[in-house]
């Protein structure tokens, strides 16, 4: 992939970056910036070359239409604390207030147009439909970079079709993401084992699947593993379960045993009474799991086990959170693996989304991880060994 360096002199040019500013809001407060810090790499890159910085990104899920709550107002605001310099916010996407604030643009300045996904054609089916839309926005810009890695899985106007109009670049935070997810999914060093968790299996099934093949150990903890108890047969309350999923993962045991990869299951669980922060609760064994009760999180006999694999490991990929960390009392178990990662010797990868999130909520030290992915969707996907639409169109 080219960098901004392959560019040339960008002094005076145009520039247009895709960005992944799709960050969590509280009504209008944003309540974890790490994707907006994650750009200032790149940004302050451009900006530093005298580059006219064109910033296009999204928010939310809104229907193709402009919707106030999905504004990107709040990002703006952060964004322009966070550089130091003003950010100016375009009324529209490609339209009249877009064109005039990108031409006011001075060398070494910054604009970011509204929420790109207000323009239905930005995740349009329709390949003709996505590259006008494309041409609109090539047309504010003499150059692309492509810096939104939580976007580059998916083929839309701004990270896939621009970038075929366009002389275009990966940014450094795209580079970062590529290189290290790759590092664990190409050659990793052994040890190599793998932790997920998160809610469903079913959101997993290809990722498991691929890893099978490749890690030498899944640890497996979060709200999906009740359909790989179920699948040994053990009870698991009201807890989370897949039923038709469990199937699919007595599939994954067979397979894995086959192929001498080892599936690491919790030993004991926090059980409680119903799903609130402040439920009673109490540590059961995974195969005991009382009938009315529904586990939230793995047990501290847990912890230790996934902590000791994990330090034994010279690669670690962590996906998923453990339990239900938003609630203090069921974050031990995403607490201990994250504090695994920290002490680990090995080179560690936590792959974006809740996981993420997690390791801020909890106040980790992010230096303390090897590689903290901005990209939940596009992270599980390379590391299923899909092909991500966004970087092949860089690849040339």
């Amino acid at each position: 992939m080219k960098t901004i360096e392959d560019l040339g002199d960008l002094r005076g040019k145009r520039v247009l970056v895709r960005s992944d500013f799709n960050v969590p809001l509280d009504g209008t407060t944003i309540t974890d910036d790490g994707r907006i810090r994650a750009a200032l790499p790149t940004l302050t890159t451009l900006l530093d070359a005298g580059a006219r910085v064109v910033v296009t990104a999204h928010l939310g899920r809104p229907k193709g239409a402009p919707e106030d709550k999905y504004s990107l107002a709040p990002v703006a605001a952060r964004l322009s604390e966070l550089l130091g310099k003003p950010v100016v916010l375009a009324q529209d996407t490609i339209g009249e207030s877009a064109r005039a604030t990108v031409a006011a643009l001075a060398d070494g300045e910054i604009a970011l147009l509204e929420n790109i996904r207000f323009d239905p054609r930005e995740t349009s089916k329709v390949e003709a439909e996505r590259q006008e839309l494309a041409g609109e926005l090539a047309a504010l810009a003499d150059a692309f970079v492509s810096d939104g890695f939580g976007v580059v899985h998916r083929k839309q106007a701004s990270v896939y079709d621009v970038a075929q109009v366009l002389p275009h670049a990966a940014g450094t935070l795209v580079l970062k993401e590529v290189e290290s997810l790759r590092k664990a999914t190409e050659n990793p060093e052994r040890p190599y084992v793998v932790v997920l968790g998160g809610s469903k299996v079913s959101d997993k099934l290809g990722v498991i699947a691929n890893l099978i093949e490749k890690a030498d150990k899944l640890l497996i903890g979060g709200g999906m593993v009740f359909t790989f108890l179920a699948a040994k047969g053990y009870e698991v309350g009201s807890s989370l379960l897949e039923a038709d999923q469990v199937e699919t993962v007595k599939g994954y045991l067979a397979t894995a045993a086959e192929k001498g990869v080892e599936i690491v299951l919790p030993i004991d669980i926090v059980a409680a009474d119903s799903f609130a922060a402040d439920a009673p609760h109490e540590v059961v064994a995974a195969d005991a799991i009382p009938a009315d009760k529904m586990g939230l999180d793995i047990g501290p006999a847990s912890g230790d086990l996934f902590r000791a694999e994990i330090l034994a490991a010279k690669t670690i990929a962590w996906n998923g959170p453990m339990g239900v960390f938003e609630f203090p009392a069921f974050a031990a178990g995403t607490k201990a693996v994250a504090q695994a990662l920290v002490d680990s010797e090995g080179f560690s990868i936590v792959g974006g989304g809740d996981s993420a999130a997690a390791v801020r909520l909890l106040g980790f030290d992010e230096a303390g991880f090897g590689h903290i992915s901005t990209g939940g969707g596009a992270s599980l996907e390379l590391l299923e060994g899909k092909v991500l639409p966004g970087i092949a169109v860089l690849e040339d």
